[in-house]
Order: C-alpha cells, then sequence, then structure tokens
C-alpha cells in the first residue's frame, strides 16, 4: 500500500521528532521521577495510545474542525492544563510513591498518559501538517496510510520517551534512600507537570 522508499524516507524524519524534547518527553520523565520506571513506561504506552487517536482523527479529517473552531481547541486545552496542574499538585504533596506507599498501578498511569495526550490539541494539528506530505492517494485509502504512519511514529515515541521514565525511574530510585531526596524528586516531578500546564495554557492555535 505504501511505497517502500517513502516509507523509508519517513522513519528516519518520524525518528527524529521523537528524540526531540518534548511535552510527552518531560512528562515520562516526571512519572519515572515520581512513581518509578512500571508506571513511566506505562504512560510512554498511555502517549502512544492517544498519539493514534489523534491520527485516527487527523484520518477522518477531524483535525480541520479543531483547526478552524477555537472554542473546541480551548476546551481541549483547558482540561489538559486543569488534569496536569491537578497532577501538579498530587506530587508536590505526596512526592515519589515508592517503598513504603502504594505503587501507581500500570493502567492507571496509562490512562494518565492517554489522557494527557489526547487533551493537547496542538498534536492533531502537528499530525495534520506532518503525515499528509508523505501521502500517496493513489496508493490506497487515505485513512490507512494516516494509520501506517501514525503507527510509526508512535512506535518511536514509544521506545524514546519509555527509555526516558526507565532512565528516571532509575535515578529516583537510587534517590529514594534519602528523606530529603525523595521530597526534592516530588518536588520536581510536580514542577515539571506545571510547567508542563503553563506551556499548554500559552500554546497557540498557530
Amino acid at each position: 500500500m505504501i511505497d517502500p522508499v517513502t516509507l523509508l524516507t519517513f522513519i528516519p524524519a518520524a525518528l527524529a521528532l521523537n528524540f526531540t524534547p518534548g511535552a510527552d518527553m518531560m512528562f515520562c520523565l516526571g512519572q519515572g521521577l515520581r512513581s518509578g520506571r512500571g508506571a513511566a513506561v506505562a504512560a510512554s504506552a498511555g502517549i502512544a495510545a492517544g498519539g493514534m487517536v489523534h491520527v485516527t482523527l487527523a484520518g477522518l479529517g477531524l483535525g480541520a474542525a479543531v483547526a478552524a473552531l477555537p472554542w473546541l481547541f480551548d476546551v481541549i486545552r483547558w482540561a489538559g492544563v486543569a488534569y496536569l496542574l491537578y497532577l501538579a499538585w498530587g506530587a508536590w504533596r505526596s512526592g515519589p510513591l515508592r517503598d513504603g506507599s502504594l505503587p501507581v498501578p500500570a493502567a492507571r498511569a496509562f490512562r494518565t498518559g492517554f489522557f494527557v495526550n489526547l487533551t493537547n490539541p496542538k498534536v492533531i494539528l502537528f499530525v495534520l501538517a506532518f503525515i499528509p506530505q508523505f501521502l500517496r492517494p493513489e496508493a490506497g485509502p487515505v485513512l490507512a496510510q494516516f494509520l501506517i504512519f501514525g503507527a510509526v511514529l508512535s512506535l518511536g515515541g514509544f521506545v524514546v520517551n519509555g527509555l526516558v521514565g526507565l532512565f528516571a525511574g532509575h535515578a529516583g530510585q537510587w534517590l529514594t534512600g534519602s528523606p530529603r531526596a525523595t521530597r526534592w524528586l516530588g518536588r520536581i516531578s510536580g514542577g515539571i507537570f506545571a510547567a508542563l500546564a503553563l506551556r499548554l495554557a500559552i500554546l497557540e492555535r498557530t
């Protein structure tokens, strides 16, 4: 369905984007510091799943609605801001969830990553601008091509963000022997979530 040359051109471009530090990577970093390696990988998987939803919506043409309707963009964006601030407050108050406290279930971490990605309307606008450059209508259904390219992009993001989360989880585990370090890890991860909320709050539609 997709020309191999086109796919081979897309993969390096997608990987370059995956390795560029952004909101998803920072979110997995914060999750790893606060909740450990398992939660960070699950959050990365949730982000990848959310990305596939954006890809599907863009392929169906709904991305144009987000781009054209300021109120829809803002509703999604402010929901994401509120959720990230909620996570920031929880991380600041409780610190990393380790040792003597209950670990964050993988399913919960997955849902968190999924919702954070889904409430960033800039993702669907990015997908709508990036993937169509590689589409070939004569090669088959456009939606199917969107999904294939989106799967490549999401898989790369899952691996890269997951590795960042694993590193952060390992570093956090090493530091949890010190109560003071544990307290600061919670503050750092809370600060990351708050910074992501601020970044989302000041996003422009274009």
